[in-house]
C-alpha cells in the first residue's frame, strides 16, 4: 500500500521513512508542493501525511486540491497545533490532524483507522485458525467465538497484524494506552497475555511465542 509523506525535515523524512517500511508500506516522499502534485499525477497513492508549512505553500492548499481531484485520505502531520489550525484542517477534508511530537505506534494505529474508514484496509485478520473481525469485534479460533476482554482483543489485534513480527513489551503498552487511554503497567500485561493464551488454548506458548528478553510474537501457523 502506497504512502506518500509531504515533509521538508530530512530527520524526519528518514525516521518515517523507516517507520513505514518496516510496517510494510511503500513511501514516497514529496519535499513541496510541486513534487507532492508530481508524485499524484503519476502514481496511485492510497493515504497522504501531509505538513502545513512547505517551502512553496502549505498543506492546507494541497490538502483542498487532492480532496477535490482524487479523494484520497489524508493525515495532517504538523507541528502547528493552534485551535484554529486543527479545525481549518479537518474542516477542508483531512480525516485526522496529529500534532508534533508523536508516538510511533500511535501514527501507525491511526494510519490504519484512516484506511479502514476509507474502505482500502482489511477488516479481517487472520493467522493461522485464528481470525478477528474489526467490524464486528470478534474473536475466532477453529470457528469457536472466543470471549474475550476489551483489553485481551486489542492486545491480540495489534499482534494479528502483522503475525510473526516480535513486539516489544514497552511497543504493546503503547498501542494499549494510545487505543484505550487507560494505564496498563507491565506487570498487568504478563497477566493478560497468559490469559489470552489460556483462552486460545495455547497452553504450551507454541501461538504466542515469548521471546525471552524482549517480548512476543504471534506465529505464523
Amino acid at each position: 500500500m502506497k504512502v506518500m509523506l509531504v515533509e521538508d525535515n530530512h530527520s524526519i523524512i528518514m525516521g518515517l521513512e523507516y517507520l513505514l517500511s518496516k510496517e510494510g508500506y511503500q513511501v514516497m516522499t514529496a519535499r513541496n508542493r510541486e513534487q507532492a502534485y508530481g508524485i499524484l499525477e503519476q502514481e496511485s497513492v492510497e493515504l497522504i501525511l501531509l505538513d502545513v508549512a512547505l517551502p512553496d505553500g502549505n498543506g492546507f492548499e494541497i490538502c483542498r486540491r487532492v480532496k477535490e481531484r482524487w479523494g484520497i485520505p489524508v493525515i495532517f502531520l504538523t507541528a502547528a497545533e493552534e485551535e484554529a489550525d486543527v479545525v481549518r484542517g479537518l474542516d477542508i477534508g483531512a480525516d485526522d490532524y496529529i500534532i508534533k511530537p508523536f508516538r510511533n505506534r500511535e501514527l501507525v494505529s491511526r494510519i490504519k483507522s484512516v484506511l479502514r474508514r476509507n474502505g482500502k484496509g482489511s477488516t479481517v485478520f487472520c493467522c493461522g485458525d485464528i481470525t478477528l473481525d474489526v467490524e464486528t469485534g470478534k474473536v475466532r479460533r477453529g470457528g469457536d467465538e472466543l470471549a474475550l476482554t476489551k483489553l485481551e482483543y486489542k492486545i491480540l489485534s495489534v499482534m494479528i497484524a502483522y503475525p510473526g513480527r516480535i513486539f516489544t513489551r514497552d511497543e504493546i503498552l503503547a498501542d494499549i494506552w494510545d487505543i484505550s487511554g487507560n494505564f496498563v503497567n507491565d506487570n498487568t500485561l504478563s497477566v493478560t497475555m497468559k490469559r489470552i493464551r489460556e483462552k486460545l488454548g495455547d497452553m504450551d506458548g507454541k501461538v504466542i511465542r515469548t521471546v525471552r528478553g524482549i517480548g512476543y510474537r504471534l506465529e505464523r501457523s
